[in-house]
């Protein structure tokens, strides 16, 4: 049976550049364009040499920080005020077109109660992103995710992920109480090498921004893997003379370096 073509990505899914970040007290990157090796692949459609790209997500924090609301505010546009708590781990698959290239985010959300810990650790394994999170109404969930984060990168190896820390129900405080509690947020981040933002799945404020941002970051680095990947296998010979090694053949690369025939 002959597979369905996929539909077009969404024009609202389209990026062409890094978002700006939140804070710059606390950011990954304070650049807002990709990376020049990773536009000039992209332009000539060598990405596609790498196949369809995916970044796999995990969200982790306290039951009741609004991690669910958070992914369906983003992903469906929807927010539920009957709450229901996850059970073990869900997950969606958020489809981009980032500089002309497919790219698929997918987001594991993981229950927050203490029983469903060593089930949703498993899926922890792989991640390339992990998303902290904790309510900005209750300064203790802020605590909680130096935990969380410990037991997500337990899974993983070291510097392989990309961390963000994220503050839930924005709408809930006042601009001061806000304030206040992201200075604390901020001092956090920056000592669990992550980027912070605030956010409400509620009223959608930053939402689709922080996603955005997510996405675009976590397809740079994959891209700058790619790339490495697919560098051409080399051996530095002398003084400079730099030959391919393609199968049994040998390229000689430095046109300077050709034999003397003027014998003293």
């Amino acid at each position: 049976m002959l597979s369905q073509p996929l539909s077009p990505v969404p024009r609202d899914r389209l990026i062409s550049n890094i978002p700006k970040c939140y804070t710059a007290e606390a950011c990954l990157q304070y650049k807002t364009h990709f990376d020049a090796r990773v536009k000039n692949a992209c332009q000539q459609r060598s990405a596609g040499l790498f196949g369809l790209k995916m970044s796999k997500v995990v969200m982790v924090g306290d039951l009741y920080v609004g991690k669910t609301s958070l992914i369906n505010r983003f992903c469906k546009n929807v927010f539920d005020r009957d709450y229901k708590a996850t059970i073990g781990v869900d997950f969606e698959i958020e489809r981009f077109e980032i500089l002309g290239i497919p790219f698929n985010l997918q987001i594991w959300d993981t229950a927050g109660q203490e029983k469903f810990k060593c089930i949703a650790s498993a899926y922890y394994r792989g991640a390339q992103v992990i998303i902290t999170a904790f309510d900005l109404g209750d300064i203790q969930t802020l605590e909680h995710t130096r935990h969380w984060l410990q037991d997500a990168l337990k899974e993983n190896e070291p510097d392989s992920c990309s961390i963000f820390l994220v503050g839930t129900k924005k709408d809930t405080l006042s601009e001061a109480e806000c304030e206040r509690t992201e200075q604390d947020a901020v001092k956090l981040a920056v000592e669990m090498k992550a980027e912070y933002w605030s956010v409400s799945a509620k009223t959608g404020e930053h939402v689709k921004d922080f996603f955005f941002r997510v996405a675009a970051l976590a397809f740079e680095e994959s891209m700058k893997r790619e790339l490495e990947k697919s560098k051409p296998n080399t051996a530095q010979i002398g003084a400079g003379n730099l030959i391919q090694l393609e199968g049994n053949s040998t390229e000689k690369r430095d046109n300077d370096s050709q034999p003397n025939m003027n014998c003293c």
